[in-house]
Parts: structure tokens; C-alpha cells; sequence
């Protein structure tokens, strides 16, 4: 009896597994009427249609069934202009759902359900619309790689929440998505539906996290027959309005300009914008830089956030690079003494910019990016000076200028990328970019190329991974080529995962022209490790350690840098409370070759370790907090660094959210880089460091359409140098030095954002903006808070209100109207 229990257990197992492992399809059917986009499934359009039902669980657990009284089930219909859907999402308590408002593209806490088609059905690339319960959308495109919800489309949908669950009713535009022209046509397809308060996450067809990816799991659709690809062109004006105030002066601007999507074919698409202006973007988080390398801020412009996963392949495409500061950008220290500068622009304008991307249905990618950017100038004036060649002011107290002149500081610039990216065996792909940088005059031109790979088993278990890289910068006439090379095996399915490879650059590698590239002549070997559930235990939902180890050395000379070990765990209870920590060390002696700022010098350092660790509560909880602290020191060495960040938000309603942020960072005995001195010399210090950063982000909602949202943000670094300066040696260690010099430093950023956005009709907006900020750094290092406070606010505040008005026009009802008038 036992052996025949066990037997009938074994298959039942193998069963459920085979199934699970098996497609599942749903047959759609044309209607003549759709149904109307209400929230109520009373249309005759839904009578007949096949069901989709019996979601599993795929997060935190795996294949559970959903229960009864939360069953999910959707139909799907469809015509010759969009396909529809249906759903009724079952709920005993509909009363208690969270029903957290939110705006476009942004998850509020709340019950959601999503859509997931893939036309091509090529297990790779997903298109992704979600609805929350309060009638909240989202969309997104989906990739192994990446989820861009920066992708908007213009798509219909209501919620009715009903006695026992909620409904949604979805309308989706074939402009909406990339599909054949094939007369019969079979879709990926899957659903996914989330709970806010256990944040269970269900599928329709079941999703195996410990093997692949998610995109590899969908369902199919059939029964789709001869529909068309409608054509896709789009027309975004836009009108913009802002007035400026600082220091006295005011100044009012307004501009104009178009944003274009057209679709060549079905497959590619065709984006252009033209006289843009990014006057409304989000300000940048700056903080003070005393490393040798440049500082990287997250893009915020529309058309350079939208549309761009492909250009990301190989990582030579920084997009910030494109209207950036210009490159012979003006200082006092490259100005005579009987100069001034009259005008310094500090970006650099864009003319305009054009990308086109898509993928065949064999999963062959392209893109192919282009953008001009105008001619600056800074104007420089000569004073007049005394007998003594000091300048002479007048009565206002600025200076006498008897003549100026204009020098380029950013020539004339074309920048270029182009990529093809062959998709294959569900997580594989092979990829080749190009960009090039064309400057008026060929003061300086660059080209820099990747070919990256990733190849992974007919399962998906197992993977090799790299690329090899190189660039070319021709400067003056003068040529200089450089490559990067990385290579890696590893195991990409199950609890436990690992990799392990090698990477290398030489020494004249630099793709800083359009990409980002931190340092070169190196080689590293690197090795990674991971153990995490799938499964609930007891206690957890989830949890994973990860390691992390490398071993450093130049390339040139192979001579020993340095090494680094991490370690780091992470969980979440049954409860839905987070925490973690981190360890991170170098062990033995490490070997600097970047903080000296000057080629083939380094600066030689005892090891160090660093360790954090952090709590989270659970969001859909009225109040929530984050906190963080951490701990670093150097063997035998005075060098201390503490930290500590404190994140309550509190929801007060549905409608109205206020979080703050504080951080606080120390840093004593830390010894870096001063400056170079005219014999050679390599000067280093001895610093004190600290960081003080206030935060406050709010946002009241309306409806999901319209939103007011504020965003502060204080940033104060002082930073006191010892009176006893360093000289570098050339076995790396330092030796005191005579050198004086005030490199104090009191550095503050103040910023602040008050925003309404309106969103009047699909894709169309109404933004307006008010903004007001303050910047200064000097030597003051000694002052306090309160006193550093007094004074940032005796500087002159800058202010700025804009309003801007973009409206969205789909070619396809222009038809529409011109029919109605003939």
C-alpha cells in the first residue's frame, strides 16, 4: 500500500511538473462591436469568449494555485482596430485593498493586473500594460536585460470595483505594438496579477524563477486573423514658457518644437525631435567630487530616456554626453590677468536628434542613433588696468571693459550610434555597436566598437558571457587606439548561482567621448557566487547571500594593484520586513594608480573593511522606514568612516504621501590628492570629511491624471584639511612637506521643486513648474549647521517658473476627422 501511495505521489509530481512546463493557450475571437471600455463586462462582445483562468503563484512562492474566492479570469476579443480585454479579479474583502493613488507609470500600493503580449512570440521581448485598482496605468517594454516603463503608449482602460472582487477592461491599439503582417498570427501572451498586502504575484501561465527568464514562460494567444499593421506616426507639439530670476536680472524665454514617432515597417519605428528643450527636467543630485573620477548623473530628458535599451548594448553610449558641459569649457585659471569672462555657457545646446530602432520577427535588433549639437561660444572681456595692471572698476563696482572677444568652447558636433543585436535560443544574444564622435575642425574625433556575447544552454542553466571592445581618438592629429577584452562561464538557474572570468583594458583605452570609462590598464580576475530561496520557509519569504572577489593588476607592467571581498545577505519575512547587511574588504597592501592624477605614480594604502546593514517595513503600511548604518576602518591606519541614513515616509491618505530622507557620512583621516606643484611634486592631505544630506519628496493626487508634487534637497559637504601636508614618493608612501595652502572646502547644493502635472487627454500634458535653488563653495569649513545655513542663504537664490503644454496627435484619428468634415 505505502509503495503504491508513493508511486501514484511520484506521478502526480511528474504531471504537475510536465504541465507546468507546457504552454497554455486561450483562443480570442473577432467581434464586429467592441465593447465599451466602462469597467463592466455586460457587452455582448464578451458572450462566448474563451476564459482565461487557474493562475499559479510564481512569487514569493512557486505554482500555487490561487485561491477560490481570489481566482482571476480574463477574456479576450478582438477587431480591426485593437484587441480587448476582460477581467474579473475575485476578492472576498474588496473593501480592504489599499487603493494608494498614483500617475502614469508610477506603482502606488495597491492591487494591480497586467498584460503581457509578445507578437513575435519570440521569449524575449515583452510588452508589458498594467492597471491598478485605482485605475492607474503603466507600460512598459521588457527584456532579459531590462524593463523600461520610460515607453509609453496611448491605450484605453477603466476598474469597477464590484461585492466581490474588482474588474478591468482593457483597450490596446494596434499602434500600440510591433506585430507581422502575416493573415494568421499566434501571440505570446501572459497575465499577471499582484495583491498589495501579502504581495503575492500570480501568472497565468506559470513562471519558473530558478531557471531562464520571465519572458521565456508565456502562454500563447490564437485565433487572430487577418488584421493589419496600422500606420504608426504620431506628432507630439509642444509650447513652453519660462521666466528667470537671479541676482537682479530677469529674463523670459518660450519656445516650440516637435517630437515625431513614425513606423518605417512593422517591426522598426522612427523617433525625432526637433528644437527640443529639457527646461523642466529634474534637477541633478550633485555632490562634492574629491576622487579622480568624473561624477555620473542619471538621465532625465524624455527622448533620451525612452526607446533606448538596444542603444545600451556594449555600455559605449552615455547619453548626458550629447548637450554636456562644453569641452574647452572656460575658467578664470585659463584667463589673463586683464580678462574677464562676459558669457561661459555651461551646456552645450542640441539641435536636434533622431533614433530608429526595432527587431525582426527572426530577433535580429537595429537602432541607429543620431544627434547636432550647435557651435558655443564664450565671450571674454579685457579691462582696463592702472599702472599697476590691476583692473579698475567703476562706480557700480564692475569692472571697466574696453574690448571683447569670443572663443569656441564646444565646436560644431555630430554624434553617431548604430547597433545590430542578434536574439537567440530564448537568453542569448550577440551584438555589435559603433559610435563615433564628429566635431567641426576634427579638433577631436572618436569611434569606439563592441561586440558582446551571451550564450547560454538549450536549458538556461548555464552560460559564457564577454565582449571585446575598442576605441580610437584622434586628437590634433594625433592617433591613439586602445581595446577592453572580458570573458566569464557561469551558472545562471537554480539556488545556487556562480560566475567567474576575466577583463582587461590597456592603456590607451577611452570611450569618454560618448560612453563612460572610468579607468584603464588594468586586468582583473573576478569571481561571483549566490545561494537564494524560491520557496517560502516559516519565517521568510525570501532570502540570498551573494559573494563577490577580485584580484587586480595593471596591464601594462602586470604589476599588483589590489583586491576586494564581498559579502552580502538579504531577506524578507513572511511579514514583509526587509533587512540585510553587507561586508566589503581589501585585504593587504593596494597599490592606487588613479589618486595620484598623474600617469605611472601610485599611492600605496593598507587594507580596508567596510560593513553595513539596513531595515525596510513594509510599504503598503500607512508609515514605513528605511534605515542604514555603517562602519569602515584601515588596518593600522587612523582612517574612520561612519554613517547612518534615516527614510520615514507616512501616507496620510490615498491621495497624499510625504516621505524625508536624512543621511549623514564621516569620514576622519582619509588622505587624498591636493594638487601638482611646478617642480612635479605630487601633494596629498590629510582631510576630515562631512556630509550632511536633507531630503523631502511629497506628492498629492487629485486623480491619476493630475498630480502636484514637491522635491527638496539640501546638500551640505565641509571638508578641513590638516595644516601638514604630503609629498607622493615614488614608492608610493608619503612624506611630509613644507607645502602650505588653504584647500578647505564648504560645499552646498539647495534645490527645489514644486510641480503640477495634468495629464488632459491621452498623451498630452500640462506641466507647470516652479523651481528655486541655491549653489556655493568656499573655504568656511569651520561653520556649523546653523551658521553655514545663515550663510548659504546670504547668497543669491535663484528662481524660475515654466509652464509647458505638449499634445499628443496619432495620424490615424487625423483620418478620422478629415472623414467626418468631407
Amino acid at each position: 500500500m505505502r509503495n503504491l501511495l508513493t508511486i501514484i505521489i511520484l506521478i502526480f509530481i511528474t504531471t504537475s511538473s510536465l504541465a507546468q512546463e507546457t504552454k497554455k493557450n486561450v483562443q480570442t475571437k473577432r467581434v464586429t462591436k467592441a465593447p465599451k471600455i466602462d469597467g463592466v463586462l455586460d457587452d455582448d462582445a464578451w458572450i462566448g469568449a474563451d476564459v482565461a483562468k487557474d493562475f499559479v503563484m510564481f512569487r514569493p512562492g512557486a505554482g500555487t494555485p490561487e485561491e477560490h474566492n481570489k481566482r482571476s479570469e480574463v477574456r479576450i476579443v478582438y477587431d480591426d482596430e485593437a484587441i480587448y480585454f476582460g477581467a474579473y479579479l475575485y476578492d472576498d474583502d474588496p473593501e480592504n485593498i489599499p487603493q494608494q493613488f498614483a500617475t502614469r507609470d508610477n506603482f502606488g500600493t495597491t492591487d494591480w493586473f497586467a498584460v503581457v503580449i509578445n507578437p513575435n512570440n519570440d521569449s524575449q521581448n515583452d510588452t508589458e500594460f498594467f492597471v491598478q485598482v485605482t485605475g492607474n496605468q503603466l507600460d512598459a517594454k521588457s527584456n532579459p536585460n531590462n524593463r523600461d516603463f520610460s515607453w509609453s503608449a496611448v491605450w484605453e482602460s477603466d476598474v469597477k470595483i464590484v461585492d466581490d472582487g474588482w474588474i478591468v477592461e482593457i483597450k490596446i491599439l494596434y499602434s500600440a505594438l510591433r506585430f507581422s503582417n502575416k493573415n494568421v498570427q499566434t501571440w505570446g501572451l501572459n497575465f499577471h496579477r499582484q495583491h498589495a498586502i501579502s504581495r503575492n504575484q500570480y501568472s497565468w501561465n506559470f513562471i519558473d524563477r530558478t531557471v531562464g527568464i520571465t519572458q521565456q514562460y508565456a502562454g500563447t494567444l490564437s485565433g487572430i486573423e487577418n488584421i493589419k499593421p496600422p500606420t504608426r506616426l504620431s506628432f507630439s507639439p509642444y509650447a513652453q514658457a519660462a521666466y528667470d530670476m537671479y541676482d537682479g536680472e530677469n529674463t523670459f524665454d518660450k519656445s516650440i518644437g516637435l517630437d515625431v514617432k513614425y513606423g518605417i515597417s512593422e517591426s522598426f519605428t522612427l523617433d525625432a525631435t526637433l528644437i527640443p528643450n529639457f527646461g523642466q527636467t529634474g534637477f541633478d543630485n550633485l555632490v562634492l567630487n574629491l576622487g579622480p573620477f568624473e561624477q555620473i548623473y542619471q538621465e532625465q530628458r524624455p527622448f533620451f530616456t525612452e526607446g533606448v535599451e538596444l542603444f545600451t548594448k556594449g555600455d559605449l553610449f552615455y547619453t548626458r554626453r550629447i548637450g554636456d558641459r562644453p569641452t574647452n569649457y572656460v575658467s578664470n585659471s585659463d584667463l589673463a590677468d586683464d580678462e574677464i569672462i562676459l558669457e561661459n555657457p555651461n551646456t552645450v545646446n542640441m539641435l536636434n536628434a533622431i533614433k530608429v530602432s526595432g527587431r525582426t520577427e527572426g530577433g535580429l535588433g537595429i537602432g541607429f542613433f543620431n544627434a547636432i549639437t550647435e557651435r558655443t561660444k564664450a565671450k571674454i572681456g579685457i579691462a582696463e588696468t592702472d599702472n599697476n595692471g590691476d583692473i579698475i572698476y567703476n562706480p557700480e563696482g564692475n569692472p571697466t571693459i574696453i574690448d571683447s572677444y569670443k572663443v569656441v568652447t564646444e565646436p560644431l558636433a555630430n554624434y553617431n550610434v548604430i547597433v545590430f543585436d542578434q536574439q537567440f535560443n530564448k537568453n542569448s544574444f550577440v551584438s555589435f555597436t559603433n559610435t563615433n564622435v564628429f566635431r567641426e575642425g576634427s579638433v577631436r574625433d572618436a569611434n569606439s566598437s563592441a561586440l558582446m556575447y551571451f550564450l547560454s544552454n538549450k536549458k538556461n542553466t548555464h552560460n559564457v558571457n564577454g565582449g571585446f571592445k575598442t576605441s580610437r581618438v584622434r586628437e590634433n592629429g594625433k592617433l591613439n587606439d586602445g581595446y577592453w577584452v572580458d570573458a566569464s562561464i557561469g551558472k545562471n538557474a537554480g539556488k545556487w548561482q556562480y560566475n567567474m572570468g576575466y577583463q582587461m583594458a590597456d592603456k590607451n583605452y577611452n570611450i569618454n567621448d560618448l560612453g563612460v570609462n572610468f579607468f584603464n590598464d588594468y586586468q582583473r580576475f573576478y569571481t561571483k557566487a549566490s545561494y537564494r530561496i524560491f520557496e517560502p520557509t516559516k519565517n521568510f519569504n525570501r532570502y540570498q547571500f551573494r559573494y563577490s572577489g577580485n584580484l587586480r593588476y595593471r596591464h601594462s607592467d602586470g604589476a599588483y594593484t589590489g583586491n576586494n571581498f564581498r559579502l552580502n545577505f538579504n531577506a524578507t519575512t513572511i511579514n514583509n520586513f526587509s533587512f540585510g547587511g553587507n561586508a566589503n574588504t581589501n585585504i593587504g597592501q593596494q597599490y592606487d594608480y588613479f589618486e595620484p592624477r598623474v600617469e605611472d605614480h601610485f599611492f600605496k594604502q593598507n587594507g580596508r573593511a567596510n560593513f553595513n546593514t539596513w531595515i525596510s517595513s513594509d510599504y503598503s503600511k500607512q508609515f514605513a522606514l528605511d534605515v542604514f548604518v555603517y562602519y569602515g576602518f584601515r588596518a593600522d591606519d587612523p582612517q574612520r568612516n561612519i554613517g547612518f541614513g534615516v527614510d520615514p515616509r507616512y501616507r496620510f491618505t490615498d491621495k497624499f504621501t510625504l516621505q524625508y530622507g536624512l543621511n549623514y557620512n564621516k569620514s576622519d583621516n582619509t588622505k587624498g590628492y591636493v594638487t601638482v606643484l611646478p617642480n612635479d611634486l605630487i601633494v596629498f592631505g590629510e582631510r576630515d570629511q562631512k556630509t550632511i544630506t536633507n531630503s523631502i519628496s511629497g506628492r498629492f493626487y487629485f486623480t491619476t491624471k493630475s498630480a502636484l508634487s514637491l522635491t527638496f534637497r539640501y546638500y551640505w559637504s565641509p571638508v578641513s584639511y590638516d595644516d601638514q601636508f604630503y609629498v607622493l614618493k615614488e614608492d608610493g608612501t608619503l612624506a611630509p612637506n613644507s607645502y602650505t595652502g588653504n584647500h578647505d572646502i564648504n560645499y552646498n547644493v539647495w534645490n527645489l521643486d514644486l510641480n503640477y502635472s495634468w495629464e488632459l487627454a491621452p498623451g498630452s500634458q500640462l506641466i507647470a513648474l516652479y523651481r528655486n535653488n541655491i549653489f556655493n563653495a568656499d573655504n568656511q569649513s569651520q561653520l556649523g549647521f546653523g551658521e553655514n545655513l545663515q550663510n548659504l542663504f546670504e547668497q543669491e537664490m535663484g528662481h524660475n517658473i515654466s509652464l509647458k503644454m505638449i499634445y499628443y496627435i496619432d495620424y490615424n484619428n487625423m483620418k478620422g476627422w478629415f472623414k467626418k468634415k468631407a
